[in-house]
């Protein structure tokens, strides 16, 4: 999902429309492993219910990406590959996956905000990227929790680039 010369041409068309993402890491990202997640998490971060997001910390050393941090920027492709938010990570912190606090699982926005809810399906998600990554899931493992905040919501059309709103 990062590649270079596209997401080149995507910064540069945002900063001639007033989105500036100089002077921090831009990466591309998405949300979810199916369409139907990915444009249901889309839609919680558009109407301000989801405002954080974990990954498996293994993931990112095995995917060789640097880890996130408070300032980078983040362009989310929607399951099509159309860049549809842009995102400012504002926290990170390392946690293993029983110490994640239920205000994490309600800053999420996903199912019912409880944290047997999130935990229950979290763990689903992390037996598949454990097996991915080539480890076994462990109430220990390293999670990376992020909040971020929305920079603007960009228009899915043909080239993405233009801008619907900024909050």
């Amino acid at each position: 999902m990062n590649d270079p010369d596209q997401q080149a041409q995507l910064v540069a068309r945002l900063r001639e429309r007033g989105v500036d993402l100089t002077g921090a890491p831009v990466r591309m990202t998405g949300f979810g492993d199916s369409a139907e997640l990915s444009a249901s998490l889309i839609a919680l971060i558009q109407a301000g219910a989801k405002r954080a997001t974990c990954s498996l910390q293994d993931s990112w050393t095995f995917d060789g990406e640097r880890l996130p941090v408070a300032g980078d920027f983040e362009i989310v492709m929607d399951f099509g590959g159309r860049p549809v938010l842009v995102l400012r990570t504002t926290e990170v912190r390392i946690t293993a996956f029983q110490d994640v606090p239920a205000a994490f699982a309600i800053a999420e926005g996903e199912g019912d905000l409880s944290l047997d809810s999130w935990r229950r399906e979290h763990w689903r998600f992390f037996l598949h990227e454990c097996a991915r990554v080539g480890r076994t899931a462990t109430q220990d493992m390293p999670l990376v929790c992020e909040w971020f905040e929305v920079v603007a919501v960009l228009n899915p059309d043909d080239d993405g680039s233009a801008i619907l709103a900024q909050p």
